[in-house]
């Protein structure tokens, strides 16, 4: 079942014409969304947020916007039958919305954290700024982790940390959070954007600073965020040189989290 252009669509395929830019190119963009409390409206669903980021990235690129009640209707659709959202539009201004359930494992990784390993500098997201349908280089990060990783970090050319593969980076260190900065080339990922505006309104400091080979030996606790599987803290990172280890069960994150669903005081 996906929704599609208008329609809900019973189907496993999707038909697209031969020469569709999203299908040679991986023209378009997306955002991927968790339905909490069963609405689109809920605070912790930011579907407003979501919809910004699309607006963004179609504005950036001068592509036709949706039928943005076409989106709402479709994601209404669709929620019903999943938790979790993701949302396409193609350059023409076509909406294509599939869904997909939580991972089973959520609650453990959430609490006991997963292992990483830092991915070949060659896997980097084109036009990081963006959540473009180009995402072959993180793809392929997460996908030839070694190991027992569950995880790929992405570097730069000088091998600072940027980001996951399908999230921001989050790491504790003499009484402060840490994170690559946007400069670095990495997504403004919502869940990181609400994350800081909640700390500082705690007037908790957020640093943002180069994650340097040097820098990530240094901190105490790293986690990954995104607005699916919220903070998972990572307790392993394999790298070439060898591996570092974190500590998943930080008090910070517990914090963090506190900050994270009490955004409905905003």
């Amino acid at each position: 079942m996906f929704w599609y252009n208008g329609s809900l669509i019973q189907s496993h395929t999707l038909e697209l014409d031969i020469n569709d830019p999203g299908l040679l190119y991986g023209a378009t963009v997306f955002t991927t969304l968790r339905v909490y409390d069963n609405s689109l409206d809920s605070s912790l669903t930011n579907w407003q947020a979501h919809c910004d980021r699309l607006l963004f990235s179609l504005q950036a690129f001068s592509w036709q916007q949706p039928d943005w009640k076409l989106v709402r209707q479709g994601a209404e659709a669709m929620l019903t039958h999943f938790p979790v959202l993701r949302i396409t539009i193609f350059p023409d201004g076509r909406e294509w919305i599939i869904g997909r359930i939580l991972p089973e494992d959520l609650a453990a990784k959430q609490k006991h954290g997963v292992a990483c390993a830092v991915a070949s500098s060659e896997c980097s997201r084109s036009l990081p700024s963006h959540k473009t349908g180009n995402y072959l280089g993180a793809w392929l990060a997460k996908t030839t982790v070694s190991g027992n990783a569950q995880e790929a970090i992405l570097v730069d050319g000088t091998g600072n940390w940027l980001e996951t593969s399908t999230g921001n980076l989050w790491g504790w260190v003499n009484g402060s959070w840490w994170t690559p900065p946007l400069t670095a080339g990495i997504l403004p990922g919502i869940s990181r954007q609400q994350l800081m505006s909640r700390l500082h309104n705690h007037q908790q400091v957020v640093r943002e600073e180069p994650w340097t080979p040097k820098f990530v030996q240094s901190l105490e606790a790293i986690a990954y965020t995104n607005s699916v599987v919220e903070i998972i803290p990572i307790h392993t990172v394999n790298q070439p040189t060898g591996s570092l280890q974190y500590n998943p069960y930080h008090p910070s994150f517990q914090k963090l989290r506190g900050l994270l669903f009490s955004m409905t005081e905003e």
